[in-house]
């Protein structure tokens, strides 16, 4: 039962966290910077994609950080509802 709701929980977690960061992509387009929208998705999601920035540089004038962060995020979720799962 208690593993149900971690997989759960796990489920919902990356859910929320995929949302932020196709948050932080739209609102990098539409909002001033200053915006305290903005601001806040910014020093939620920023902190992660810094790391991939300096792996991954950018092509042209695109930024593919938040893509590789949405991948990664999927497949963390992934492998720790599997293994949650294998105490069932």
């Amino acid at each position: 039962m208690v593993v149900l709701f971690l997989i759960q929980l796990v489920v919902i977690v990356v859910r929320i966290f995929t949302l932020l960061v196709l948050a932080h992509v739209v609102l990098s387009y539409i909002l001033d910077p200053f915006h305290p929208a903005r601001r806040w998705v910014d020093r939620v999601v920023e902190p992660m994609l810094m790391p991939i920035r300096r792996v991954i540089p950018l092509v042209g004038m695109i930024d593919f950080s938040p893509l590789v962060l949405l991948i990664l995020v999927q497949i963390l979720g992934m492998i720790v509802t599997k293994i949650l799962g294998s105490f069932l």
